[in-house]
């Protein structure tokens, strides 16, 4: 079996849907069902269960992994609002729990990959290798990104990063993400208001020598960071921190201009102010280091970001259905 926390969630219910394409169905799926519609990603997906996160907690302690025969548990869960201010949550949710489900996993020699971020690079003064000599180097912008480097020490102090693989995300966009709110990606967002009003908005900059829409980051499509993520559920004898990202920095209007594209209109953006509360915890910069992923034998190259927004749009966001689905119910909505 397969145990995916926040498996009803956009990177989680990716991860399911790929199994399901490689004929794996023995998946457990933990999240927690609020008033957003994330369940509506699973509906295509095919799976042996679904508990919600507190109660699969309670399970744990009578030996479930064990008794079910659990052989990977991805841990993808977690509260992943950046601008989450109640940090006694994201402690619990984010880091005590954490803790508590690979404790578990090692204990029932359960293989254990969890979601960490880039978040926890902070403005990138230190640069984004994912060597873990220099993880004490890092200092987050925000609670959220601190409750992911929290852990990440936690398990370099703890011995275990030879034991698990701790993977740090940069900028995922893509299929399932509907249900993020404002946390949804700069694609999903601009395609929203290009449909309502022929325009894109985007961040003015603040900073001499970048211009608008010119602030750039490593995003990388959801179905490349979960081949990524599944290389390690292969590959058992990856462990430690890795980036997943593409390697390669792209501008926001570099990201925003195929959207237009896949639409068939002429490129319009507005820039605008971005607001205070943000500039001080803004990543004018990302790009991922991915050597480290290199090294433990991944080949395949990530989509070119033309490439990937154009199927993002014109396979889900401009579909009747755009959740990600079987290949065979995907052909009969296109």
């Amino acid at each position: 079996m397969i145990v995916v926390t926040g498996g009803a969630g956009f990177i989680g219910s990716a991860i399911v849907w790929r199994l399901n394409e490689l004929g794996r169905e023995d998946i457990i799926i933990v999240d927690v069902f609020d008033e957003t519609e994330k369940w509506k990603n699973l509906i295509p997906l095919r799976f042996a269960d679904v508990f919600d996160k507190d109660d699969f907690g309670h399970m744990l302690s009578s030996d479930f992994l064990k008794r079910f025969e659990v052989d990977t548990m991805f841990h993808m869960g977690a509260c992943s609002a950046t601008t989450e201010k109640n940090f006694d949550f994201l402690l619990r949710n984010n880091y005590e729990y954490s803790k508590y489900l690979c404790e578990k996993s090692l204990d029932s020699n359960v293989r254990f990959i969890y979601a960490s971020s880039a978040a926890t690079y902070g403005d990138g003064s230190q640069g984004y290798s994912d060597d873990e000599s220099l993880l004490e180097t890092l200092r987050p912008l925000n609670g959220y990104g601190y409750s992911k480097h929290m852990f990440d020490l936690w398990a370099k102090r703890s011995r275990i990063l030879d034991r698990i693989a701790g993977l740090k995300y940069f900028n995922v966009y893509g299929p399932n993400e509907y249900h993020k709110g404002d946390m949804r990606s700069v694609v999903n967002k601009c395609y929203d208001q290009i449909k309502e009003t022929g325009k894109a908005r985007l961040f003015k900059s603040d900073r001499e020598g970048i211009e608008d829409g010119g602030q750039r980051r490593d995003f990388i499509y959801v179905k490349d960071a979960v081949e990524m993520t599944l290389h390690f559920m292969n590959n058992k004898l990856a462990s430690g921190i890795y980036n997943i990202g593409t390697g390669e920095a792209h501008s926001f209007r570099e990201l925003v201009a195929p959207v237009f594209g896949a639409l068939g209109l002429k490129e319009n953006i507005e820039y605008f102010e971005m607001p205070e509360v943000l500039k001080s915890k803004y990543q004018y910069f990302t790009e991922a280091d991915i050597s480290k992923l290199r090294d433990t034998g991944f080949t395949q190259q990530a989509t070119p970001i033309k490439d990937a927004v154009s199927d993002y749009v014109k396979n889900y966001l401009d579909t009747g259905y755009p959740y990600l689905s079987s290949t065979e119910i995907q052909k009969t909505i296109q």
